[in-house]
């Protein structure tokens, strides 16, 4: 049947596009997701709902499976139990335009196999809307998120001829452009300096606060205190704690999921929840 909805958008008879998502709709669901690679369980019994007009934070310690949770999420990662739902339907429902239209996925390495200039990769993530009416907001769509994550001064530069920083920013760039209701960001602000790292967290905030639902992988465990609705802390290919950041970023759950004291306090002027490691 996915076939034969491939056939038909090959052929012009696109379904019909996404809806914005009312605030609080679940737009994407794992439901007791496991996943293995060889041998090693990777996941095991994830079950998480992704909600419209949240931020919601992956947090956890190298190797506790924050990315890998990003990617069955994406449907990039092959499942050896459980589901993934996109808009109330599986994964295999879709088409990869149906999911293109749906959600944009960050990866955390960014390439491309041809130099494409900066705006051509920015201009990539409106290709799900071809041949839609929505088309006709390519250009302005395409400028909005070179100013967002300010990669205007070099969009005739070759990709591959930017910085590390400068190449996450055209690639955030892409995401935003694309346009959909549920963004997944795969440490977004690793290769930033610290200004832009904030100014990616507020891009996320923004687009949340219009009803987008964003999944988001941090290490900053301040960072994720700051601008997360919800955070959720993974240990081990599991869900060890998730919900509002005051209520899940403690001492002693942090402690023990990172294997290091840490503390967790108010800022005394702003109020702000800081997370911090004990040293000595």
């Amino acid at each position: 049947m996915s076939g034969l909805r491939e056939l038909a958008t090959i052929f012009g008879r696109s379904p019909a596009l996404p809806e914005t998502p009312e605030p609080g709709t679940v737009t994407l669901r794992a439901r007791n997701v496991s996943a293995k690679r060889g041998d090693r369980t990777v996941l095991e019994g994830i079950d998480f709902p992704v909600i419209a007009g949240q931020i919601v934070a992956l947090v956890g310690p190298n190797g506790a499976g924050k990315s890998t949770l990003l990617a069955a999420l994406a449907g990039e990662l092959e499942l050896s139990g459980g589901s993934v739902e996109l808009d109330g339907h599986a994964l295999t429902h879709w088409t990869h335009l149906d999911m293109a239209r749906r959600r944009a996925v960050l990866p955390q390495s960014h390439t491309v196999g041809f130099p494409f200039r900066a705006r051509e990769v920015v201009a990539m993530g409106r290709s799900p809307w071809a041949r839609t009416g929505r088309q006709d907001h390519d250009d302005e769509a395409i400028a909005a998120a070179m100013a967002a994550t300010d990669v205007e001064r070099f969009a005739e530069r070759p990709f591959p001829a930017l910085s590390g920083g400068e190449r996450a920013r055209v690639a955030l760039a892409r995401v935003l452009a694309q346009d959909t209701a549920t963004l997944l960001l795969d440490e977004p602000t690793a290769a930033l300096d610290l200004g832009h790292q904030e100014q990616v967290l507020h891009l996320a905030r923004e687009r949340a606060a219009a009803g987008a639902a964003v999944v988001v992988v941090l290490h900053d465990l301040g960072v994720a205190a700051a601008y997360a609705d919800r955070v959720a802390v993974l240990e081990a290919g599991r869900i060890a704690a998730d919900g509002p950041p005051r209520q899940i970023l403690t001492p002693e759950l942090l402690s023990r999921v990172y294997q290091h004291p840490v503390d967790v306090f108010d800022h005394p002027v702003t109020g702000a929840q800081l997370v911090l490691p004990v040293r000595g």
